[in-house]
């Protein structure tokens, strides 16, 4: 799983078309967050091995940053387009559901944009040498 984390000042994810994944939300909701971490999310085919683990592997990653930062809210956005072997997409929306319920067992605040929808995105990312993090788990 790779993960681009983005520490924002906002974010706003509002569905606009669904996608061509057979799998996707069926009443797609906006989400947004402010002062917070968004984490755009790339499943990879290797992780449909070991879901739990790389889930469990994920949200370590997010709250390490996120304890640097002082960040208690985080979106999860899956983002296909971090250019690798792509996990089964019912494999992709367990692995973010499993470190969503990892996160809030913890205490943050968690939410998804839509899966399987395009997005209309407003981000707008704070200036720092932490803002922007890369993570492979």
């Amino acid at each position: 799983m790779r993960l681009l984390i983005w520490h924002v000042d906002a974010f706003t994810a509002e569905p606009t078309e669904r996608g061509r994944s057979k799998l996707a939300d069926a009443a797609p909701a906006a989400v947004h967050v402010e002062d917070g971490l968004v984490v755009f999310a790339a499943c990879e085919k290797a992780d449909e091995a070991e879901p739990d683990a790389v889930a469990e592997r994920a949200a370590a990653a997010i709250v390490e940053v996120a304890k640097q930062l002082g960040a208690r809210a985080v979106v999860l956005h899956s983002f296909a387009h971090l250019f690798v072997e792509l996990s089964a997409p019912a494999a992709a929306k367990g692995i973010l559901d499993a470190t969503q319920a990892r996160l809030e067992a913890l205490g943050y605040s968690v939410g998804q944009s839509a899966f399987g929808w395009f997005n209309r995105l407003e981000l707008r990312a704070k200036g720092h040498p932490l803002s922007r993090v890369a993570r492979q788990v």
